[in-house]
């Protein structure tokens, strides 16, 4: 077992349990359990909004299935995973300050919480609830996997102690301080993030003797591998942009990130993230996936895409350096669990029980409820994570295709057409996910596209035309 690493990640995840408990502390006091637990109040600045952001869609995907999958790929994967720089942009600006004033009239704590008061349809909240389930249940085992991952691979330990290690560490924090805890931890770890790919990125050039080196050693092994097409050549013009769709601009529709969108405290808080968050996301992308690149050349041959991070930081820097640079990507993973475990629990929780169980229920059942859920979602998932795949990117992103198929139009027609109706996002929602469903399990890539586009284009219509055809209906429930 590798100390000399090890101390530095506990020193991590210390500070992170410290940051926790004092967020569980504040809950104690809180007159309001459900927005403090699962919104955190509505107080976040900028600083802190921003590298929430970052730091929950920079999960296990980014830091350790995105490497892994250019390690594979080439300077390919680099140019399609940068897609990614726009990501906090459009989810502020889209949703901005429009989304923010609503969800505040609505008293909305979660997305579905805004579908709900949006669209008044019970069918509309259930269909969107048991969506987030299923595809968030993807996405969350492929960070419980990569966490293992890092950690079977730091300790030396066989991955089923390493994810046990990582469920518990997870399911303490977040159980016990929720979005409170989850938003300032968030802003140690981007932080952290931040410059442990950049210290990664320079060891990774120095022990490859500099990119001129690096670079002709790739291309003596296979010269698709610097250029923009893949290893195989598969990578083409319109699959990689595509990626603008899955990774870009449709992230306005993933629920764990839109929740941020109604967060933050303030217009001048929602403008400094959007341009913290634009920086920070395009450096960490970019970093991370050079890193993968790059560590090709001195560390051929690795089977398992996603053990290129932890391996190439073990090899090229001192033990206790690794240990500090490795905490970076263990805060992209823990940040996202913990987001995506208080938004699955909040769903299960609120946008259910509260709304359709039991609307009465006291401050002391839905503390009890919201930790018990968020508790045993862990151990259903962490059953999930035994089996692994050896890329866990395909995991995350099915899920973000998903999610994106789902809500896009509802939320972005929902704030900004008014003529959009229950009908009409039920339609959409129903056409979006069954779409995707069976082009990614038939035709993954239909034209040469990713599998989320078609879907997301002809919701979009079905969106507008059922509503349209809807009118009347609408209107005489409204008489």
């Amino acid at each position: 077992m590798n100390w000399e690493s090890l101390v530095p990640l506990i020193v991590i995840l210390i500070i992170i349990f410290g940051v926790g408990i004092w967020a569980g502390g504040y809950l104690k006091a809180s007159t309001n359990f459900a927005q403090d637990y699962f919104l955190g109040g509505r107080s976040l600045g900028g600083f802190v909004l921003a590298m929430t952001m970052t730091a929950t869609y920079g999960s296990a995907s980014s830091f350790i299935g995105g490497p892994g999958t250019a390690y594979n790929e080439g300077l390919g994967w680099v140019l399609l995973a940068m897609s990614q720089v726009a990501t906090g942009y459009f989810v502020l600006m889209v949703l901005g300050k429009k989304f923010a004033v609503i969800t505040r009239k609505y008293k909305a704590l979660t997305m579905v919480d805004f579908l709900k008061e949006r669209y008044q349809s019970k069918w509309v909240v259930i269909f969107s609830a048991v969506s987030i389930i299923v595809f968030l249940f993807s996405a969350m085992a492929a960070q419980w996997i990569g966490g293992a991952r890092l950690i079977e691979s730091l300790m030396g330990i066989n991955y089923t102690s390493a994810l046990f290690i990582f469920a518990v560490a997870v399911l303490i924090y977040v159980t016990v301080g929720g979005f409170r805890a989850v938003a300032l931890t968030d802003a140690i770890q981007g932080s952290i993030m931040f410059g442990g790919t950049l210290i990664l990125l320079i060891a990774v050039i120095i022990a490859g003797g500099g990119v001129p080196a690096i670079i002709a050693d790739l291309s003596a092994e296979n010269p698709n591998l610097i250029t923009p097409y893949g290893s195989e050549g598969q990578l083409t013009p319109a699959y990689v942009s595509s990626f603008w769709i899955l990774v870009g601009v449709g992230v306005v529709a993933l629920p764990q990130i839109a929740v941020r969108a109604m967060s933050y405290k303030n217009s001048q808080s929602m403008h400094r993230a959007i341009i913290i968050g634009t920086i920070v996301v395009g450096f960490i992308m970019l970093n991370m996936h050079l890193i993968g690149v790059f560590a090709r050349p001195i560390l051929p041959g690795i089977e398992v895409g996603d053990k290129v991070m932890p391996l190439i930081a073990l090899e090229v820097m001192p033990n206790w350096l690794a240990g500090i640079v490795l905490a970076a990507p263990m805060a992209a993973i823990m940040s996202t669990v913990d987001s995506l475990l208080l938004l699955v629990s909040s769903t299960i929780v609120k946008d259910v029980y509260l709304n359709y169980v039991k609307p009465d229920a006291s401050q002391q059942t839905i503390k009890r409820i919201s930790i018990g859920i968020t508790a045993l979602l862990g151990v259903i998932i962490f059953l999930m994570a035994l089996n692994p795949p050896d890329l866990i990117i395909w995991l995350n992103l099915f899920a973000f295709g998903g999610l994106e198929a789902a809500f896009i139009w509802p939320i972005v027609l929902g704030l900004y057409w008014e003529k959009g109706n229950k009908y009409g996002a039920l339609a959409s929602m129903i056409a979006g996910v069954g779409l995707y469903i069976l082009s990614d399990t038939f035709f993954p890539q239909p034209f040469g596209i990713h599998s989320v586009v078609m879907p997301v284009v002809i919701s979009f219509f079905v969106y507008v035309v059922v509503s349209l055809l809807t009118q009347k209906q609408v209107a005489k429930l409204h008489v």
